[in-house]
């Protein structure tokens, strides 16, 4: 049976783990293992049918030692504030092991936004945007997309604070990342988490000495980041040999097109049915044998329960917490390299701190511009973790959290505690 543990407990044991291998204070590691600030808010919405109904809102900050907080806001039925708080840990993690300027943060509203019409999406939006005003702001809260949440989005949270005063119209821009290039959103922001997976998947297979040219892939959920990376990928010269959403899973040994798929998608709502494919299970597809698999779904898709079946050679998490510390050492006694979702997936937060940078100054930068920048930040933290590794002898993983909490203890000793 697979172990069942919370989001946050899981977060909790892989911080517990790395804090084995540093040297770091007592009190230190007691700040950094717990929440900062935690806000929980109702919101009340008026539906298109006339009748009220009451969401539940999370925004949860993990820590500012290193700057302001910084992670998305999702809207799915089962978010809990367990899952906003674990993700809020990553993030202050996944911010450190790229050297950007920022804390940690995450948010979310309980809610099934396919079901809901654009006008209730919008004032769900504005009233989350409005009860969460109290600690939003450009220095010191940033918030951005994540699961079901758009660039149109972030621009009604946007629009929001600051028609409330919280910010002037010369500086509403930096107040969340991930907006659409019309209202100072960044070029290159929409491929940007897929980037970084392609980034970092490609530096682990030439680690190995494997060529990228027809590398089998394999990808677990095809949204955006599942999605981009396969495309990314396969002009990189890879062959996506299978596919996953919500719906099902489809597979072909001598490749499917990503963008062609992409486009049955928005036709249909599935991948599934895609013509030449062959439809299997969600347990087949993870199964498969392949250069890189890619988790681009939700929490804890690999698990000690199904982990000994997987036969890739590099596991990229593009999703966040993918991976159970249990299945994490199956795999590693598997000598499967692990991409850890702290630096995978840092793409989206890279291009995320770019375009904040560039609302800031009020100048902005050119695609390949911005892709240049990110392949430098990400190549960059992929190679110090690989150093890390390689000298403790851990997994990457490990690496990764031990370089993020050596920057972010050594911040909050610089710092000291107030009062």
């Amino acid at each position: 049976m697979p172990i069942n543990r919370s989001p946050f407990e899981m977060a909790q044991q892989q911080y517990e783990q790395a804090l084995q291998y540093l040297s770091i204070d007592p009190g230190i590691a007691e700040i950094m293992r717990n929440p900062k600030r935690q806000l929980t808010v109702s919101l009340p919405i008026k539906m298109d049918d006339g009748t009220v109904k009451v969401f539940t809102g999370y925004r949860v900050q993990h820590s500012m030692a290193c700057g302001p907080a910084k992670g998305g806001i999702r809207y799915h039925p089962d978010v809990t504030l367990d899952e906003v708080r674990a993700l809020a840990m990553w993030m202050t993690w996944k911010c450190a092991v790229v050297d950007l300027p920022y804390g940690g943060g995450k948010g979310g509203i309980i809610c099934d936004p396919k079901k809901l019409s654009k006008g209730e999406l919008e004032r769900l939006t504005r009233r989350y945007a409005s009860e969460i005003a109290c600690i939003i702001g450009p220095l010191t809260d940033v918030p951005a997309p994540d699961v079901n949440t758009t660039p149109q989005i972030m621009a009604w949270f946007m629009d929001t604070i600051t028609m409330m005063g919280s910010a002037s119209t010369t500086t509403s821009w930096p107040i969340v990342t991930g907006k659409p290039v019309e209202v100072g959103g960044s070029a290159g922001r929409d491929e940007a988490t897929g980037r970084g997976v392609m980034i970092t998947a490609s530096a682990a297979l030439h680690a190995l000495g494997v060529p990228i040219e027809g590398a089998r892939v394999v990808v677990q959920g095809f949204g955006n980041a599942g999605s981009v990376s396969a495309y990314l990928l396969e002009e990189q010269g890879a062959t996506i040999v299978a596919m996953s959403d919500s719906q099902g899973a489809i597979y072909h040994p001598h490749g499917l097109p990503a963008r062609d798929v992409m486009h049955y998608k928005a036709r249909t709502g599935s991948v599934v049915g895609y013509p030449t494919s062959e439809a299997i299970t969600n347990e087949q597809l993870l199964a498969l044998p392949c250069e890189i698999l890619i988790p681009a779904a939700l929490e804890n898709s690999i698990t000690d329960e199904n982990a000994d079946t997987v036969q890739a050679r590099v596991v990229a998490e593009a999703a966040n917490g993918p991976t159970t510390p249990e299945a994490d050492a199956i795999l590693e006694s598997k000598n499967i390299i692990v991409i850890p979702d702290i630096l995978c997936n840092a793409g989206g937060v890279t291009v995320s701190y770019l375009e904040w940078v560039q609302d800031m100054q009020g100048y902005w930068w050119k695609r390949n511009e911005v892709n240049e920048r990110l392949a430098d930040i990400m190549t960059t933290a992929f190679h110090q973790v690989m150093t890390i590794a390689k000298e403790r002898k851990v997994s990457l993983r490990l690496a990764a959290y031990i370089k993020a909490m050596t920057r972010v203890a050594k911040a909050l000793e610089l710092r000291g505690v107030f009062p």
